[in-house]
């Protein structure tokens, strides 16, 4: 903003992008140390350091692609960057906290900024209606999470998630209703965050009536912040009473994988797509959640990192196609590989590493997360998590297909420098982190 006053718009991304890497290098010194800020509110220990890098990482790749898709709009653009950092921030406060109501609070930060950015197209009706979609179905699912909160406090006497841990076996003999309904209510919350079913219906819309660029940043930051948050607070200090809430758990994670793979099946619009692709890997993503008793947290990290590349690499395909062939449906990427081989290659390595297909880093993802589910006992979402994996086949490959055998039309198509760079980044990631998958596994 302080560049922007002085007439120095071009400097803004930039500058925002070298901070961000900045910031992801002293990041990673932080490594190893354990250390409590705000009365303990927020605790930065490896879990925290390892997902907010990848935050940190993710976040940068998506600004790098803001300097091309705002050019249309260079008066507003430090407004659009500097509330998708201060969102950042929020979803940095979700893998570090230590406290409900900084859970909160970081909650707050990440929905209601993503509020105005789905919006923040004002001339399309689509990206209004998916700003007071998100909005209204948001604030609706925070009222849950802030009334679990209350209960809790109620139950426990603290907002400490190390107080809560000592003090549960005792509030489970006198309130155990209070305990039950609050975890209840907070779980209902964060199933919202990140669009598990029941809680998914607004994320087609919202994903497809966004802007690209800020459905790629919900799709990717947002959820795994939110499956971040979701881990540590079950780990940090609900392990004793979480197993009599795994078969609530598990049907979600069922529901979730069954609903987004074969809804998926039936969409023509790529966003909408994404977006129950999107659903079905929330489901895997909780699946790791629920087998947090083996310390899944390694694996949690390694698909988080699977997914959110993959992504970022076919929105950076995706956005230039859009604007030149003017749709969002499958139909624009027809012909992909005769107009840009390079750009149809990549989309075809993220759609491959999404539907887990060897030696990419999706595959590893889904056979390591299912290795860790059979050894904690499930090998029955297992099973039908391998099913829904052969489905999702069916839907990526429909991209695959348009961009390799159908015939592409005479419009001309016109991919700039930055995401071309940003694509072949991702993509390289996504095939060094197949080909060393443990690299990141072991991390945590």
């Amino acid at each position: 903003m302080l560049v922007e006053l002085f007439g120095l718009r071009k400097l803004i991304i930039p500058i925002a992008v070298l901070g961000l890497l900045g910031i992801f290098g002293w990041n990673a010194t932080l490594w190893g140390t354990d250390i409590s800020y705000y009365n303990n509110m927020f605790r930065f220990d490896n879990f925290a350091v390892a997902f907010s890098g990848l935050l940190l990482f993710l976040t940068a790749l998506i600004l790098a692609l803001s300097a091309d898709f705002y050019k249309n709009e260079p008066d507003n653009i430090s407004d659009y960057l500097s509330i998708l950092l201060f969102t950042l921030s929020g979803a940095i406060v979700l893998v570090g906290y230590s406290n409900l109501a900084m859970l909160f609070l970081g909650i707050e930060i990440l929905s209601i900024s993503l509020y105005v950015l789905a919006g923040s197209k004002k001339t399309d009706l689509g990206s209004n209606e998916a700003g007071m979609k998100y909005f209204l179905t948001g604030s609706f699912a925070s009222g849950f999470l802030l009334f679990g909160i209350a209960l809790l406090y109620g139950a426990t006497g603290s907002f400490d998630l190390d107080i809560i841990r000592e003090k549960l076996p005792l509030a489970m003999g006198t309130h155990a209703p209070l305990v039950y309904a609050g975890l209840l209510m907070l779980l209902g919350g964060m199933f919202f965050k990140v669009s598990a079913v029941p809680f998914h219906f607004w994320a087609p819309d919202v994903y497809q009536g966004s802007p690209s660029l800020i459905t790629a940043f919900m799709s990717t930051v947002a959820k795994l912040a939110a499956v971040a948050a979701l881990y540590r607070l079950l780990s940090m200090g609900f392990t004793a009473v979480f197993p009599q809430f795994a078969l609530v758990f598990s049907a979600v994670i069922v529901a979730t994988i069954c609903v987004g793979n074969f809804v998926a099946t039936a969409q023509n619009n790529f966003k909408r797509l994404l977006a129950y692709s999107g659903i079905s890997h929330a489901g895997y993503l909780l699946l790791c959640v629920l087998c947090l008793q083996n310390d899944t947290s390694g694996t949690l990290l390694y698909y988080g990192i699977s997914y959110g590349i993959a992504n970022i690499a076919a929105f950076a395909v995706a956005i230039p196609v859009f604007r030149s062939m003017e749709s969002e449906d499958i139909s624009a990427f027809n012909g992909l590989v005769r107009k840009k081989p390079l750009q149809a290659v990549i989309l075809t390595i993220s759609m491959l590493s999404m539907a887990s297909i060897p030696p990419l880093a999706g595959f590893w993802a889904k056979y390591i997360l299912f290795t860790d589910a059979i050894q904690a006992g499930y090998l029955w979402i297992t099973v039908i998590g391998i099913i829904n994996t052969l489905v999702g086949v069916y839907y990526y490959f429909k991209v695959i297909r348009a961009m390799l055998l159908e015939p592409a039309d005479g419009r001309p198509l016109s991919i700039p420098a930055v995401y071309v760079a940003v694509a072949v980044v991702c993509t390289l990631i996504t095939i060094g982190i197949g080909i060393f998958p443990s690299c990141f596994t072991a991390l945590l």
